[in-house]
């Protein structure tokens, strides 16, 4: 009976993944419809606008051209208004001259009819005389003005051959993600593609490209309900890009790239999915002390019962009545009901997810007026209602306080070690559960503060005191790359007792 219940749950489960697939799938068609329909519009929009401006242009050069004949015309015609003038002169110059060549001509073949050569060679001469200053041989009669106008003769088969000729731009083919030279580094992630005239030798140019991610809890192209929304990287001149900056709260995340000419963008890529490692927690709020408020990412300490607290006005304060009105933390106690957690002196929340196998790193950063804080690891049943970070053998800490005077401590088994170090504003915890470190790192000037040595038996569990101000945590961290440097030197393990 049981063995039939246990497969029935089975069937039950593959039904209703693979009913959520369908949905999912068919929620990818009908989007992937929509979107063909507003994708055709707009290309038919672009492509009227396109053969609008081509037309425009067509206009605009034969009004150029046009207005380039007329002006040349009218030019000329400018012109021989200007000389009609000097033309109608010129005309009746003509006429007397040609008056003048008959007389002359006359006279000439009179001439050629006289016996006596003394009258011959003097009627001769006069002839010469005349001829030299007849007006006929001084006149111009070349026209200054030409009616040729071959040299604006227009020929257009060449470009009557690229307009018919004209079509659309070719698309550029989808690229092909090299998911092995895909780094993820840093809570960065550099994506590494090769064009598609690298891969089949076709595809149109390609004058950029464009990538898309988005964050998924699973290993598959198709989107997820509470899956989140693409988002995009634009106008990549490379075949590379690195998205930096990522929060690693989620498993995986998916890339997909396109090429993109002028206007035509090519399709996407297959979605490739990366894996995103990162420890995620936040703090669990039922476990904080009375005088803790948790919000988001930080924890305040918010004193009940207490007069004249006002954290505006603290730094205002002398130190004798900073004294008065902030009571000194040993000596502040809860005074919440039963349910909470830790009471008394032991201003503690810790995280809501456990550690137990591999590595871990988180960041810390006291916010602005802090007093006195601690952070680092127990094993949750170590800590009792009244315990203190680090007073314990299953709690590791670091204590940081600029309360009277700053001092800066690791703590273990109730037992502490000084560290002469400036308090640091921004700390990283490591945490390696197989190998038994726990590491505190000033990330600000990358120094070690502090490495305990010891062997975990339990689950750990991030835990925070807080008094007296308020920190904030970053979490969906990769271990970063410079830990490699403390991890490769030989360093001093810690003299407290483990």
């Amino acid at each position: 009976m049981d063995t039939q219940k246990e497969a029935l749950r089975r069937i039950i489960t593959t039904l209703t993944n693979k009913n959520e697939e369908l949905q999912n799938f068919l929620e990818t068609v009908d989007n992937t419809l929509t979107g063909l329909q507003e994708e055709s519009c707009k290309v038919m929009s672009d492509l009227e606008a396109e053969l609008g401006q081509l037309s425009s242009t067509l206009e605009e050069k034969g009004a150029e051209l046009r207005g380039i004949i007329k002006e040349e015309k009218c030019r000329k015609e400018a012109e021989l208004q200007s000389l009609f003038v000097v033309f109608q002169k010129q005309l009746s110059d003509g006429k007397f001259a040609l008056l003048s060549c008959e007389e002359l001509l006359e006279f000439a073949n009179q001439t050629l009819t006289i016996t006596s050569e003394e009258e011959f060679l003097k009627a001769a001469k006069q002839i010469k005389e005349r001829v030299t200053m007849a007006p006929a041989f001084r006149l111009t009669t070349r026209p200054v003005v030409s009616e040729n106008m071959s040299q604006f003769t227009a020929d257009f088969s060449a470009e009557r051959v690229v307009l018919q000729r004209l079509h659309f731009l070719p698309v550029p083919k989808a690229p092909e993600i090299n998911i092995s030279r895909c780094i993820v580094h840093d809570n960065n992630i550099t994506v590494t593609w090769r064009p598609a005239s690298e891969v089949d030798g076709e595809g149109g140019p390609t004058e950029h490209y464009e990538l898309e991610y988005r964050k998924t809890n699973r290993d598959s192209s198709l989107r997820a309900a509470g899956d989140a929304c693409w988002e995009k990287i634009c106008d990549i001149t490379e075949t590379q890009v690195t998205i930096s900056g990522l929060k690693f709260d989620s498993r995986f995340i998916s890339v997909r790239v396109r090429a993109k000419n002028k206007t035509a963008a090519g399709e996407f890529s297959e979605s490739v999915t990366i894996e995103t490692r990162a420890y995620n927690f936040g703090f669990d709020a039922s476990t904080a002390h009375a005088e803790l408020k948790v919000q988001g990412d930080t924890v305040t300490w918010e004193p009940q019962g207490v007069k004249g607290h006002d954290l505006r006005l603290r730094g205002k304060e002398s130190k004798s009545s900073s004294r008065s009105a902030t009571p000194s933390p040993n000596k502040v106690a809860g005074s919440r009901a039963g349910r909470d957690r830790f009471a008394g002196e032991s201003y503690t929340v810790l995280g809501d997810q456990e550690m137990i196998g591999g590595c871990y790193y988180w960041e810390l950063c006291p916010l602005a007026d802090w007093k006195s804080f601690s952070v680092g690891v127990a094993y949750r049943a170590s800590l009792g209602r009244f315990d203190q970070l680090g007073k314990s053998t299953g709690s590791w800490c670091l204590h940081a306080s600029q309360w009277l005077q700053s001092s800066l401590a690791a703590k273990h088994n109730n037992r502490a070690k000084a560290l002469d170090w400036p308090l640091p504003q921004r700390i990283g915890i490591y945490c390696d559960y197989d190998n038994g470190d726990l590491s505190f790192i000033d990330v600000d000037r990358l120094r070690l503060l502090h490495c305990f040595k010891t062997k975990f038996s339990q689950p750990l569990i991030p835990a925070f005191t807080v008094w007296c101000g308020g920190i904030t945590i970053t979490t969906g961290l990769q271990v970063p790359s410079f830990m490699e440097n403390f991890l490769s030197t030989n360093r001093s393990l810690s003299n407290l007792s483990q």
